[in-house]
């Protein structure tokens, strides 16, 4: 770069070694900031399309890079410039209104790492029906610091990412294929393999049930009223409305067909004993 204080300074005099600077620094800055534009950020985007990242995932972090390129470009300007001192100046500046804003931001802070983490490695994604806690709901939408769902009660629910990320999470639809489970309670006086034979049966009438893997019948419980029989089903279609809808007409299906067979599906009976006294 061709040394301008020789021609400023018979036109600025003692101001020629600081415009010389400031000019430094812009050029510095410009083709540091041009530079980084045209190769860093090209390059993440790359890396972002590789991983399969959404446009919605891809643009916040994109925003950050851009930043993140400006701020090295400034830093490096003052550099280039001979305004080390003034560098470090605004380092110590900043690294304590960081510290600051740290303490006071901790939770967005929190959230916002953890928005980073769902993008980076997908737990779910839109569209997806999801289970947290005692909660579930349908993903509409995801941000760098909360993701809103839509409730079956169609209620929208806002749920800071760091929830998500530190509690145990379900996501039933993550796979092309859903089991469900379907219990049966008959009674210990039924026939358990008639009774199995019902439900398999009426399986297999169920077009939504897959016959690959096929269902599968176990007893899982003698309960105190009833012989638990559990028939382990596949759907091809994994998401809420088929879930339900197969295993309510399926559950519909196999109670008629025991009644027709007279299979009894138990309740629970209490037995109370004792004597009632009068008071006179």
């Amino acid at each position: 770069m061709v040394d301008p204080l020789p021609i400023l300074e018979p036109v600025l005099g003692d101001y020629a070694g600081m415009a010389t600077q400031v000019i430094y620094f812009v050029v510095s800055f410009l083709v540091i900031y041009l530079l980084g534009k045209a190769v860093a950020i090209p390059i993440v985007t790359k890396l972002m399309r590789a991983r399969g990242l959404e446009e919605h995932a891809r643009k916040p972090i994109k925003k950050v890079l851009s930043l993140a390129v400006i701020f090295v470009a400034i830093a490096l300007a003052f550099g280039f410039a001979g305004l080390g001192n003034i560098l470090l100046a605004l380092a110590t500046i900043a690294a304590a209104a960081t510290l600051a804003i740290g303490f006071a931001l901790q939770e967005v802070i929190k959230n916002f790492v953890s928005g980073i983490f769902i993008f980076i490695e997908k737990p779910f994604k839109i569209g997806d029906w999801i289970i947290w806690g005692d909660n579930s709901g349908v993903v509409e939408d995801i941000s760098l610091r909360v993701t809103r769902l839509r409730t079956f009660d169609n209620e929208l629910v806002t749920v800071p990412n760091s929830v998500l990320t530190d509690t145990e999470l379900i996501n039933p639809v993550a796979k092309d294929k859903l089991r469900i489970k379907c219990p049966f309670g008959i009674a210990y006086d039924d026939d358990i393999n008639k009774a199995t034979k019902i439900i398999l049966e009426e399986a297999e009438k169920n077009e939504g049930i897959m016959s690959d893997p096929e269902p599968i019948v176990r007893l899982t419980d003698l309960a105190n009223s009833y012989v638990e029989l559990q028939c382990n089903i596949w759907v091809a279609e994994p998401n809420r409305r088929t879930f339900m809808k197969v295993k309510s007409d399926y559950t519909k299906a196999v109670k008629e067909r025991f009644d027709e067979e007279d299979i009894t599906i138990p309740f629970p009976q209490r037995e109370l004993s004792g004597e009632i006294t009068t008071q006179n």
